[in-house]
């Protein structure tokens, strides 16, 4: 949040789900304090509907609009509701629409990422992916110790997960002491880590 604030850009979430469902939601993510979650509720859809991305069951595509301060939409992606954009791009978009505004992103996001941890369970996820949450849960359950990296703030994480799970953003993955599990996939967990 500090680089898009420093990029002079006010982040909004916009969902056709009723305020209640939106706060259920945020809290499940532990709570959403950086940006104001909107509802679209009523008249149901009628933003997505405009933006041409409400989808004839009644749900809105999963989609990010960079809408400049004249009001004229500058950038448009339209995604898979399971998977996450990649947050570089939008960087890379509002630094072209506003060159100015680049001048104030806080120097530290520039800065490479730290070397990615290895041995033991470390698990690449996010924090809102449900089998993210799953799996957490499993480990703990297991009693089993994990390292966490979320490929959401770390790039080279993210780099890496697409180079495992052939080009996709697939969370939960897991590198087990050099063995990559690709998705919460229970049977092969317990194989790796001799459960069975």
């Amino acid at each position: 949040m500090a680089r898009f604030a420093g990029l002079d850009t006010q982040v909004l979430g916009i969902s056709v789900d009723h305020v209640p469902c939106l706060k259920a939601w945020a809290e499940s993510l532990g709570g959403i304090q950086n940006y104001p979650l909107l509802s679209d509720f009523w008249p149901h859809g009628a933003v997505a509907e405009k933006y041409g991305v409400l989808r004839n069951d009644g749900k809105s595509e999963r989609a990010i609009f960079i809408i400049d301060k004249q009001g004229c939409v500058r950038y448009i992606d339209i995604h898979d509701i399971d998977s996450q954009p990649d947050d570089q791009v939008l960087f890379n978009e509002l630094r072209h629409i506003d060159p100015g505004a680049a001048l104030n992103e806080p120097p530290e996001s520039l800065q490479p990422d730290a070397p990615l941890p290895h041995g033991g369970i470390v698990m690449y996820c996010t924090a809102w992916c449900p089998d993210c949450k799953k799996a957490r849960k499993w480990l703990q359950e297991h009693n089993l110790a994990y390292t966490e990296v979320n490929i959401t703030t770390t790039s080279r994480a993210k780099q890496q997960l697409r180079k495992w799970a052939n080009g996709n953003l697939t969370t939960p993955t897991f590198d087990i002491d050099g063995t990559i599990v690709v998705d919460f996939d229970q049977a092969r967990l317990r194989a790796v880590l001799g459960l069975d």
